[in-house]
């Protein structure tokens, strides 16, 4: 990426500066960590981030249409649909693969989008840490449109808690406390007041929610929603007083619906040379690619990596029992990018993260996250036992 700032960079890391900037997140959030944070941080150079920007553009473009909720009807699953659905979504996170083009020019390739909060309590932290223990050049940043960390936290304290006071606004999850992003929990709750509550802990009495706090019920009147479906169906015979599909006096903060309208659902609507070519399964009878193994599987309504069949076949396509929820998505190539100590290089993700208040024309680009790996696919299970690997924030050229 930035060649420069990465020559700086890797000529002052040292294993125990590393270890330092480790122990730095440990202290201030003991036994909170429980996934890996890369050695170092992403240098984005200002073309590269310009060519993201124009792609999220061309998204945000389908997003807004007038028709869009129209086209998405069908994305949010039968028995899923949850009662007073916003406006727009209140988030939206967009992952590109960086990636070599035919010409041997590094450009960036759409993985996937979701309409539903990341880690933007934790980036600010992370950030943080980053600029604390290593010199980050000034003229970079994580953050976008002129925002400054007091501004960035106004903004996400708007869009979360509202008007509302912090103690009736809950971040919901199941057994948050044991998540492997716990520790954003955590940075939430210090920089907006707001709690972690599991679903098993809320209270119904007809429309209304609470949750108990010191012995007293504690309405709630906003939910910032860390919850979907899928961690739900993995505890079978769970026992709540509120599902998410009841009708209750609240706000949403991240409704759920819109985390299926804005997802791999939509892929093929785009048209844009940063965004591999997407379609649905059903559209095709029995004239598939001739180049299938320029092609990935993946099912609509399964998430985070599962599902995914990467080496296809047209046998694989053919026993497909439901090929209207399945994408045939164009593969992309990461090229390793991101140079370490030792000389070797490693892919990187890069996932711009909005926020978007209800109402507003358009979505506000607020921070970003990054993912790097040596494995064949990106995340924590695919780089077991590698360095220079795991999550880490983008500082931007302005």
């Amino acid at each position: 990426m930035h060649k420069a700032s990465r020559k700086n960079f890797n000529a002052q890391f040292s294993s125990d500066t590393y270890q330092q900037f480790l122990a730095s997140i440990h202290r201030e959030y003991p036994q909170q960590l429980d996934f890996r944070v890369a050695e170092t941080p992403v240098f984005v150079p200002e073309s590269f981030k310009n060519q993201l920007l124009d792609a999220c553009e061309h998204i945000i473009s389908v997003l807004t249409s007038t028709d869009f909720k129209e086209k998405t009807n069908k994305a949010i699953p039968y028995g899923q649909n949850v009662p007073r659905e916003n406006l727009n979504s209140s988030f939206l996170a967009i992952d590109f693969a960086i990636c070599e083009n035919e010409k041997g020019e590094i450009e960036p390739q759409l993985i996937e989008l979701q309409g539903f909060p990341s880690l933007f309590a934790f980036q600010y932290f992370l950030s943080k840490q980053f600029q604390n223990q290593y010199p980050i050049p000034d003229n970079f940043d994580f953050l976008f449109n002129d925002l400054t960390r007091p501004k960035y936290v106004e903004f996400l304290r708007n869009l979360i808690v509202g008007e509302e006071k912090p103690e009736n606004v809950i971040l919901l999850e199941i057994y948050p406390e044991t998540q492997k992003t716990r520790i954003d929990f955590k940075v939430t709750e210090e920089l907006l007041g707001v709690k972690a509550i599991c679903i098993t802990k809320i209270i119904k009495k007809g429309k209304l929610l609470f949750y108990e706090d010191s012995g007293e019920l504690v309405p709630i009147k906003r939910i910032y929603n860390r919850l979907i479906f899928d961690d739900l169906a993995n505890y079978p015979g769970l026992q709540t007083a509120f599902n998410f599909t009841d009708d209750v006096d609240v706000e949403w903060v991240g409704h759920p619906n819109w985390f299926f309208r804005i997802s791999k659902y939509i892929l093929p609507l785009f048209n844009h040379q940063y965004i591999p070519e997407s379609h649905y399964l059903s559209d095709f009878q029995e004239d598939f690619p001739k180049d299938l193994e320029n092609y990935v599987l993946k099912p609509l309504f399964s998430f985070a990596g599962s599902g995914v069949k990467i080496n296809i076949t047209e046998y694989d396509l053919q026993e497909v029992e439901n090929p209207a929820e399945y994408i045939l998505q164009r593969k992309v190539n990461y090229l390793p990018v991101i140079e370490t100590t030792d000389g070797s290089k490693v892919k990187a993700e890069i996932r711009l993260l909005y926020g978007w208040e209800q109402g507003a024309p358009k979505p506000t680009l607020l921070t970003n996250l990054a993912r790097l790996s040596r494995g064949e696919m990106i995340g924590v299970r695919f780089n077991k036992d590698f360095d220079w690997v795991g999550g880490t924030v983008c500082f931007m050229e302005k």
